[in-house]
């Protein structure tokens, strides 16, 4: 086994350890009468239930490209699901697939790997790696520029799929080449 491939694997092996455990603790964590989830924040009365997402409201309504879109993404990691389930909120169509060989994937379609999150989507040609708010996608697409695709990398609080109540990291967007150079591609601050 080469020793890139050796990193890869370790590098991921972690990244979907912590993606588990943040999962895990935040799906359990409590404060008060409010429930926190990493899909949504729910509040506790006799209303029915209701879910809030910053990343529910569409700013992309006329986006008029592909919708397909294929996700690969390891069968353990819980926020992945969360995202997969975002993107499917803004009309994407999803064939998920979940697979073991993700180091081996990321490896396939160049990924820098300073750019590596735990998963990695193919959606007309481009690679979208990470947490990818839909409507960056959508506005990517609607460009098609000459470049490789878009990634946040790591896991970011805040982001879809990553979401923990009001507990939110700055990030941005990152759009990436065939031979690695880096540009952002959207910054979000405050959101």
């Amino acid at each position: 086994m080469n020793k890139s491939f050796k990193k890869w694997s370790l590098f991921l092996v972690s990244l979907t350890t912590f993606g588990l455990l943040a999962t895990i603790y935040l799906s359990s964590a409590t404060a008060g009468n409010e429930t926190l989830s990493n899909s949504a924040k729910v509040v506790a009365s006799s209303d029915p239930i209701s879910y809030a997402s910053v990343w529910d409201r569409e700013t992309e309504p006329d986006y008029s490209g592909t919708l397909d879109m294929i996700v690969y993404r390891s069968p353990s990691c819980g926020c992945c699901g969360v995202w997969v389930e975002h993107a499917k909120k803004h009309g994407f169509q999803i064939e998920d697939i979940k697979t073991e060989s993700i180091a081996a994937l990321k490896q396939r379609y160049n990924i820098p790997p300073e750019l590596v999150s735990c998963h990695t989507a193919i959606i007309d040609g481009y690679v979208i790696e990470g947490h990818v708010p839909a409507d960056d996608i959508k506005r990517f697409l609607a460009q098609k520029p000459q470049l490789a695709g878009l990634a946040v990398p790591g896991m970011p609080l805040g982001t879809p799929g990553m979401e923990s109540g009001d507990r939110k990291q700055a990030f941005q967007v990152l759009a990436f080449n065939d031979r690695g150079e880096v540009e952002i591609f959207k910054e979000y601050q405050s959101y």
